[in-house]
């Protein structure tokens, strides 16, 4: 079989993969689907085939893509009677989640101890947000093999770019790279707005001038009319910068890297969520910084 003949089986239908889903689905031509509630007609209008356990999913594929949040809701899915595991048949796993690299490789290791080596594993974290899954731009950071990166990135490419950066682990190292500058990124917008507010600055203006300029970035584009009309309605949830985070802290230290802004960027985070705002979008730094 080649890397192009490939079933996928998707288990995570949120509002990342859900979009996703279909990507894979148009382009593959086939793609299995399981939850927790059968919630996703649009998809089976589409020609996806719906199943009731990640077992029935393994059993009808040769790649799984988990969009779960992290590794304990996919390891739920993994283990019992009908989990992923149950189906006893080669699989290659893309671990999709923000999750830590330690605990991917031990995930792996686990696998490939108890399951004779069937289950392959692929860290494939995502950036983009639900626009870029949306439509179909998504960067897609690869951690395993050669051979297995490679069949990973056949299967991805649909839903964005996947590069592989090097041995299992590496998306995960790459992701807490990206969340550090998108967290550091947000909560800097979010000061900068509530000063020119509060100075008499009309924000849409400010914006629009400085998205010319060296401030500009996708992540003030994309949020622009959130901050300005402060529409804080979740597309990523806020409360997982906390999680984020202290996996970015978890790479530190196992790199004995003495960081300035990470401990400062993760207090204010987990302070955002003590406020009760960590269901609302990340653009509630704004009401965060003005409400503190």
């Amino acid at each position: 079989m080649s890397q192009h003949d490939a079933a996928v089986g998707v288990i995570g239908l949120g509002a990342m993969g859900r979009p996703m889903a279909e990507h894979l689905l148009r382009a593959h031509g086939r793609l299995v689907i399981t939850g927790r509630t059968r919630r996703h007609e649009d998809l089976e209008a589409l020609g996806a085939t719906w199943v009731d356990t990640p077992r029935a999913l393994a059993a009808d594929v040769d790649v799984v893509l988990s969009m779960l949040p992290d590794l304990p809701q996919l390891e739920a899915a993994l283990d019992g009677p009908d989990g992923l595991l149950a189906a006893d048949r080669p699989l290659l796993l893309l671990v999709a989640s923000t999750s830590s690299p330690t605990r991917v490789r031990e995930l792996a290791d686990r696998l490939a101890r108890d399951g004779d080596g069937r289950v392959r594993v692929v860290d494939c974290p995502v950036s983009g947000g639900v626009g870029g899954a949306t439509d179909g731009t998504l960067s897609i950071m690869l951690g395993g093999s050669e051979a297995d990166a490679a069949e990973a990135a056949a299967a991805l490419a649909p839903c964005g770019t996947p590069v592989h950066l090097g041995p299992l682990g590496a998306g995960q190292v790459a992701k807490a790279a990206n969340q550090l500058v998108v967290g550091a990124t947000m909560l800097a917008i979010a000061e900068a707005t509530v000063l020119a507010e509060r100075s008499g600055i009309d924000v849409d203006r400010l914006w629009t001038l400085l998205q010319g300029g060296y401030a500009g970035s996708n992540l003030l584009r994309a949020n622009h009319r959130r901050l300005v009309d402060e529409d804080y309605e979740p597309g990523g949830l806020a409360r997982y910068m906390v999680k984020d985070l202290g996996f970015a802290t978890d790479v530190a230290d196992a790199t004995s890297t003495h960081a300035t802004l990470l401990p400062a960027l993760r207090a204010a985070y987990v302070e955002l969520v003590e406020a009760g705002l960590g269901d609302d979008d990340l653009s509630v730094a704004r009401r965060f910084v003005a409400e503190r």
